[in-house]
């Protein structure tokens, strides 16, 4: 389900959560993210539509998606096409697993401006990819993603000149006709080998594995009970039955 980070957009609901905040903080954007209720259950016309609505023309958005939506074809593969039509979409951050409360989630940051419409020619020129994810090993508890982690990504997108930007190990761009060209102009983009996959011997020892997942369980446990309570208050304003003090 994607979700978006907004720096100008038309409403500013807030939702968020702990990656977000990073990636909100490194870049140094005042965002809000929308409610759930409004985010697009199907990766086709109503997400396009709901970036549409929340986003102002030039507004900037950073929209959170799973891999399968940069790779999966029919309505996924229509989307993509239309957001390089429609949009400047000029960056790519793939995240690293381990960092939500769904174990094993892969998922990235899409970068895009939004524009006035344009027929005659696509508003993408260029996509900027980084890849965040191969090698780098993060946990809920034990080894959280915080700002700081993302400081080489910020100088690599150069927020003060992002058309002024040099290709590294981790940082390569993309044509517009290179994505075209692409098997469903498939945007999940991947150069550098995982050393993970490649040394079984490095992998990380089963009782730390086990500790992660354990310390997983609990963030998601944790979260839940917050929701639960938030929605407990809630019917309580509803019915009037909320008491100063408590």
């Amino acid at each position: 389900m994607p979700q978006l980070l907004f720096r100008e957009c038309q409403q500013a609901p807030t939702y968020g959560d702990r990656t977000r905040d990073c990636v909100r903080t490194a870049l140094g954007a005042r965002t809000r993210c929308p409610d759930r209720r409004g985010s697009a259950r199907q990766p086709s016309s109503a997400t396009r539509q709901h970036i549409a609505n929340m986003m102002k023309i030039d507004g900037r958005a950073a929209v959170v998606v799973p891999d399968n939506v940069l790779f999966e074809g029919g309505a996924g593969e229509a989307l993509r096409r239309r957001l390089l039509q429609d949009c400047d979409v000029h960056t790519l951050l793939r995240l690293p697993t381990e960092i939500f409360y769904a174990g094993g989630v892969k998922a990235n940051v899409l970068f895009l401006d939004c524009k006035r419409a344009r027929p005659e020619q696509p508003w993408t020129s260029k996509l900027w990819v980084y890849d965040f994810r191969t090698g780098d090993h993060f946990t809920l508890r034990q080894n959280k993603l915080e700002a700081h982690d993302l400081d080489e990504f910020v100088r690599a997108y150069n927020p003060e000149d992002r058309h002024d930007r040099t290709e590294s190990e981790r940082f390569k761009c993309f044509t517009y006709e290179e994505l075209l060209a692409r098997d469903k102009v498939n945007l999940d983009v991947t150069w550098l080998r995982d050393p993970d996959l490649e040394d079984s011997d490095e992998l990380q020892p089963p009782e730390i594995i086990a500790q992660e997942i354990v310390e997983d369980l609990q963030a998601a446990l944790d979260e839940f009970a917050a929701v639960a309570d938030a929605l407990q208050l809630a019917k309580a304003e509803r019915e009037g039955q909320v008491i100063v003090g408590e």
